[in-house]
């Protein structure tokens, strides 16, 4: 028990891999939601306000989703089954997390256009 130290390092790296968890529960449970049950009711929300077609969108909002659930489980995985090193898999739960917020704000924006369009 003399070798067992915990640093902050430790700590943090196991709050991130801790977290992956519900992280990937609920991408994957939005996914299911969007793609399967066909509620569209969370899609592309801006302000809590739906788009005017949000089934139009559902499809890109649940395979963003869907991606970045699996990204997370495959580091999730990774992490517990084939041991990947610390760089490895923070690099991969790093980059699915910010590749969910910029898709997610640019399926928003293009919901939600700034100016209006002409009917035609």
């Amino acid at each position: 028990m003399d070798n067992l130290i915990i640093d902050t390092n430790i700590a943090v790296t196991w709050i991130l891999f801790i977290a992956l968890f519900p992280l990937a529960f609920i991408w994957l449970k939005n996914a299911y939601t969007v793609l399967i049950r066909k509620d569209y009711s969370n899609v592309a929300l801006k302000r809590g306000e739906p788009p005017k077609n949000p089934k139009k969108w559902a499809p890109f909002v649940g395979l963003l989703n869907l991606c970045a659930g699996i990204a997370i489980v495959w580091a999730i995985a990774g992490v517990l089954f084939f041991a990947y090193p610390y760089q490895q898999w923070t690099g991969i739960a790093g980059v699915t997390i910010w590749f969910k917020i910029f898709g997610e704000y640019i399926i928003k924006t293009q919901a939600h256009p700034f100016f209006k369009t002409k009917k035609n």
